[in-house]
């Protein structure tokens, strides 16, 4: 669905290549009330801010919960119509209000089915240990190596 997808750039008509490469909890790194998802596109890294009183509200209106699954594909989602409306001009970092959250969550959902359709999150190897990459994501420079991209320079490099 929206963890890895093709959209046209409506201004430019290229094509951009959106996967899905994270979702981190902000408080932790940004000192926000948000959980970022992020993603790539073209290679270039993307975040979708969602704010976690989506979460609150969620279960609030519905008794439902907002999951990791879901989260991703809801952001996913909102980047999709942000490129197609043109709205995506560049940025880094895009916010999405609580509203904005609910409206995709349940809009993936509706496409779905139900939750438990919603596809897993990609796992990049079976065999990756997490420790050896300490911190860094998959396309960092830290992992570029074990990924097959161009090799790190030696203060890239991650030792165990």
């Amino acid at each position: 669905m929206y963890e890895d997808f093709t959209v046209t750039d409506r201004w430019t008509g290229e094509p951009l290549h959106c996967t899905w490469k994270g979702t981190v909890v902000a408080i932790a790194t940004r000192h926000a009330d948000a959980t970022d998802i992020r993603f790539a596109v073209n290679g270039r890294p993307v975040w979708i801010a969602m704010p976690n009183m989506a979460w609150v509200e969620m279960k609030r209106t519905n008794g439902h919960v907002i999951t990791d699954y879901l989260a991703a594909q809801a952001a996913g989602r909102y980047l999709k119509t942000a490129i197609e409306s043109g709205y995506d001009n560049g940025r880094e970092m895009y916010t999405m209000t609580v509203a904005e959250v609910l409206e995709h969550a349940h809009a993936v959902v509706k496409e779905a089915g139900r939750t438990d359709n919603l596809p897993s999150l990609p796992v990049i190897s079976d065999d990756i240990k997490p420790e050896k990459f300490l911190g860094h994501l998959p396309g960092d420079p830290g992992s570029a190596a074990y990924f097959g991209t161009a090799e790190p320079n030696v203060n890239e490099r991650v030792k165990l």
